[in-house]
C-alpha cells in the first residue's frame, strides 16, 4: 500500500491505548501460549528472540528463561520494560547488536509486513537471528484483505528461495481455524517451525 509504514501504525496504535489485537489474549494467546512452552521444554531451548513482542500478552504466559523482545513501537517497547524488568527489549532498528538465540519467534507479525522491503529485512533479521529454531505463527497464503495493516503472503516461498540452511519441519494449524463469524475467537494464521539443517533435533517431528 503506497504510504503506508506499518511501523507507524503500530505506534500510533500502542499510543492510542491499543493492544496487540485479539490474537494475544483469550484462547488464541493460551493456544501459542501452550505450544510455545511445549516446544521449548521439549528442546530444551536456553535462549529466546521475538521479534515482534507487541504490548507483552503473550509473554505473560510464556515459560522462557532468557528472552529478548524486540519491536518498532518505542510505547510498546517501554511498556513491557516496565512490566516485565527480567528481560531485555530493544528496538528492531538495533537489531544487529543483538546476540542470535537458540529460539527466534515471529507470532502474528509476518501479514502485518504490509511494504515488501520491510518483510525482506524482517525475515532476514528473524533467520539470521537463530542458531537452531524459528517458529513463524501466521497466514502463508497470499490473498487480499480489507484491512489496511494486514497483508497475507505466501512467506514460505520467500524462506525457501532466501534461507538454504533452514528446513520446515512442521506446520501445524491452528486449533481455532479462521471464522467470519467469530473473527476475536479464531485466527487464520498456523505455526510453522523451522529448523537449521544439521542440527540434531531436526530430525525430530513435531
Amino acid at each position: 500500500m503506497s504510504g503506508f509504514s506499518s511501523a507507524a501504525y503500530w505506534e500510533r496504535r500502542y499510543q492510542g491505548g491499543g493492544t496487540s489485537g485479539a490474537g494475544s489474549y483469550g484462547r488464541l494467546a493460551r493456544f501459542k501460549a501452550d505450544f510455545i512452552n511445549n516446544f521449548v521444554r521439549r528442546h530444551a531451548i536456553a535462549s529466546v528472540l521475538d521479534l515482534g513482542c507487541g504490548d507483552g500478552n503473550l509473554l505473560s504466559l510464556l515459560q522462557v528463561p532468557d528472552y529478548t523482545g524486540i519491536d518498532v513501537s518505542p510505547t510498546s517497547l517501554a511498556g513491557c520494560a516496565a512490566r516485565f524488568p527480567a528481560h531485555r527489549f530493544l528496538s528492531f532498528d538495533a537489531i544487529e547488536t543483538v546476540p542470535a538465540a537458540e529460539l527466534a519467534l515471529s507470532i502474528d507479525v509476518v501479514f502485518h509486513l504490509i511494504e515488501d522491503a520491510v518483510f525482506v529485512q524482517y525475515m532476514h533479521a528473524l533467520f539470521a537471528h537463530a542458531t537452531r529454531f524459528v517458529l513463524v505463527y501466521a497466514s502463508n497464503v497470499d490473498h487480499p484483505w480489507p484491512s489496511p495493516h494486514v497483508r497475507h503472503r505466501r512467506f514460505s516461498d520467500h524462506v525457501t528461495a532466501t534461507q538454504p540452511d533452514w528446513r520446515l519441519q512442521a506446520h501445524v494449524p491452528n486449533r481455532y481455524p479462521f471464522d467470519p463469524a467469530s473473527p476475536d475467537d479464531t485466527s487464520f494464521a498456523d505455526f510453522f517451525v523451522y529448523a537449521r539443517l544439521g542440527d540434531a533435533a531436526a530430525s525430530t517431528p513435531e
